[in-house]
């Protein structure tokens, strides 16, 4: 869980990049530049691109990373994947899991998912960013960070005083289209990459 700083958006070249897309704009190019843009981490990593979606089934607002990874997994993601709403990556066990990766891909360059809280009229966006997130830190409780990029869904208002009431008091459809629209975007981005891989032999 991570809050959003109010800040311009910004698109600049490779290998810096920043997103930001609000799920009631008309104008739907910066998904297509967020797919491109993992589409070109498949290509030019030599490694494994692993996705970690953070966050706990057990509060609605921290659950729009599992959703991500639920609904991945269930498109059968061909990439390697940790974090669903059946088995969530949490404060808990998220060092075993980056121990886990470490053991299990090659090379893994890691493109994390979690939760922020913003203010209000930044609720429903959706942030893609070059380097890591640092999951808890919202809530006070800031693990270190994790991701060689990010996606962050704005689930809820920040309250400073009390942000664990916000996350307990975020509306599930404001979580599932954020998830829905993020699981759309990734899984655009693979076949986007298959299919720039098919016409360059």
């Amino acid at each position: 869980m991570f809050p959003f700083v109010g800040r311009k958006t910004i698109i600049t070249g490779d290998p810096k990049f920043s997103y930001r897309y609000f799920t009631g704009s008309p104008d739907d190019d910066v998904l297509r530049h967020i797919a491109k843009e993992l589409a070109r981490l498949y290509q030019t990593h030599d490694g494994d691109v692993v996705f970690l979606c953070i966050g706990s089934d057990r509060s609605t607002g921290d659950s729009y990373g599992p959703f991500v990874g639920s609904m991945l997994k269930e498109s059968r993601f061909p990439h390697p994947l940790y974090g669903t709403i059946e088995d969530p990556v949490h404060a808990l066990n998220i060092q075993q899991t980056l121990r886990e990766i470490r053991s299990r891909t090659r090379e893994p360059l890691i493109v994390s998912v979690d939760a922020c809280l913003g203010v209000t009229d930044r609720i429903g966006s959706i942030l893609f960013n070059e380097g890591p997130l640092i999951p808890g830190y919202a809530v006070r409780n800031p693990l270190p960070g994790v991701g060689a990029c990010h996606f962050k869904g704005i689930v809820n208002h920040l309250d400073p005083h009390y942000p664990a009431d916000s996350l307990n008091s975020t509306r599930l459809d404001t979580v599932l289209r954020l998830a829905r629209i993020t699981s759309d975007i990734i899984l655009d981005s693979v076949l986007l990459a298959t299919s720039e891989n098919a016409s360059h032999p």
